[in-house]
C-alpha cells in the first residue's frame, strides 16, 4: 500500500530542508522524497501536510519498558524507536521486541554494586550484582547469551556500593571484546570519572552533585563518548532529593558545557514507573519535554530534534531509521507549527507511522 505525505516541509534527521515535498511511503520504507506536487497519486492514500513538519519518528534511548502497553504510549506522542537500558525478565525483552509496534533494543539488567541503591529495586537479578572483575565478565557472557544488543553497568561514585573501577573495566573490556557498546549510569560527578576512565562509549544521566568541569568535559570530547542527559528524569530527582546540594542546574549547565565543546548529545528520558526510584517519568511525553530541556541547555531545537533522531541512530548502530530518506523504515511523526521556531510545537501531533502503519 502506497501513502504520500503530500506538501510537507521536512527536517531530515540533520537539519530541516527548503521547500515542501511529498514523501511517499510504500509499505514499511519510504520510498522517495520529490518535490510537492510531483509524485503520481493515483492509487495512493493522501495525507495532506498543508506545510506541517515532518519528522523521523523519535527515538528514546533510555526507557525502563514493563509490557507493550508502554510501547502504545511512546507510539502515542511519536516515539516509533525506543532504547530499553534495564528490563527484565529476558522473556518480557523477547516479548517486545515481537510486537507489532515500537521498534525496541535493550541492555536487559545493568550491571551493580551490591551495596547500591539499584541493587535495592526490587526483583532485580542476582547475577546482574557484581562485586569483582570476574564477576563483571560472567555478567557480560550472560547478557550476550541472552541476545542483548547492548551492555549497561550502574557506575557510583566511589565508595558508595557500586563496583569498583576494576570491576568497570572487566565489564567494558568484556563488552568490546564481543563488540557491544556500553553505556554507563553515571549521575555524580565521581560516578562519570569513574565511567570515563574505563573507557565506556555512552553517559547516561548528568550529575545532580555539581557541573561538570572543564578536564571532565575535555575527557569526553577526547575520547568521543556521547551523553545521554536524560535532563526531565535529573529535573525530577532533583525535585524529590532528599540529599542537599543535588541540582537540577548542575545537570543541565554539565549539558550546556558539553554541548558547547561539540560533545554529541541524544535524546533519552529514562522513562519508568518503577517502584524504588526517585522519579517516575511518563512514556512518550516525556521526550518532548525532554526536548525542551535539551533546548533549554542551549542546543538550537534543529540540534535537540538530531539528537532524538539522526544522531541516536548513529550512535546506537541504527542505519535504518532516524532519519527521512528513500529506503529507510518509515517511522514518521507529523506536527502542526514550526518546532525549528518553538520547540514545543513537537506535541502538536497530527500523523504518526510505524514502518508505514498507522499508530491506532
Amino acid at each position: 500500500m502506497t501513502t504520500i505525505f503530500a506538501d510537507v516541509r521536512i527536517f531530515d534527521g540533520d537539519r530541516i530542508l527548503d521547500g515542501l515535498y511529498d514523501v511517499v511511503v510504500d509499505g514499511s520504507v519510504i520510498a522517495a522524497v520529490e518535490a510537492a506536487g510531483t509524485a503520481p497519486q493515483k492509487g495512493a492514500t493522501i495525507i495532506r501536510g498543508r506545510g506541517a513538519v515532518l519528522l523521523p519518528g523519535l527515538i528514546d534511548a533510555h526507557v525502563h519498558l514493563r509490557g507493550t502497553g508502554d510501547l502504545e504510549e511512546l507510539a502515542r506522542w511519536g516515539v516509533t524507536t525506543a532504547l530499553d537500558m534495564g528490563s527484565w525478565p529476558t522473556a518480557l525483552i523477547e516479548e517486545l521486541r515481537r510486537a507489532d509496534s515500537v521498534g525496541v533494543r535493550s541492555t536487559g539488567a545493568g550491571a551493580v554494586g551490591p551495596g547500591s541503591l539499584q541493587a535495592m529495586i526490587p526483583g532485580r537479578p542476582a547475577d546482574s550484582i557484581v562485586t569483582k572483575p570476574e564477576d563483571g565478565r560472567r555478567f557480560v557472557a550472560t547478557r550476550v547469551a541472552e541476545g542483548m544488543d547492548y551492555i549497561k553497568v550502574i557506575v557510583d561514585p566511589p565508595g558508595r556500593g557500586g563496583p569498583d573501577q576494576a570491576t568497570v573495566a572487566a565489564i567494558v573490556q568484556a563488552a568490546h571484546d564481543t563488540g557491544r557498546m556500553v553505556i554507563a549510569h553515571a549521575s555524580n560527578t565521581g560516578a562519570v570519572a569513574t565511567a570515563q576512565a574505563a573507557g565506556v562509549e555512552v553517559l547516561t544521566h548528568a550529575p545532580l552533585d555539581a557541573a561538570l568541569d572543564e578536564a571532565a568535559v575535555a575527557d569526553v570530547v577526547r575520547s568521543h563518548r556521547t551523553s545521554v542527559p536524560t535532563l526531565v528524569m535529573m529535573e525530577g530527582v532533583a525535585a524529590n532529593a532528599p540529599v542537599p546540594g543535588l541540582d537540577y542546574r548542575h545537570a543541565r549547565d554539565s549539558v550546556a558545557a558539553m554541548h558547547r565543546a561539540g560533545v554529541p548529545i541524544v535524546l533519552g528520558t529514562d522513562a519508568n514507573q518503577a517502584p524504588g526510584v526517585p522519579a517516575n517519568v511518563p512514556y512518550g511525553t516525556s521526550a518532548h519535554r525532554e526536548l525542551e530541556l535539551l533546548v533549554q541547555a542551549g542546543l538550537t531545537p534543529a540540534e535537540a530534534l538530531h539528537a532524538a533522531t539522526g544522531a541516536a541512530a548513529d550512535r546506537f548502530g541504527l542505519p535504518d531509521r532516524g532519519r527521512i530518506a528513500p529506503g529507510l523504515r518509515a517511522d514518521l511523526l507529523l506536527v502542526d507549527g514550526d518546532p525549528m521556531a518553538d520547540i514545543t510545537a513537537t506535541r502538536a501531533i497530527l500523523a504518526v507511522r510505524l514502518a508505514g502503519r498507522a499508530d491506532t
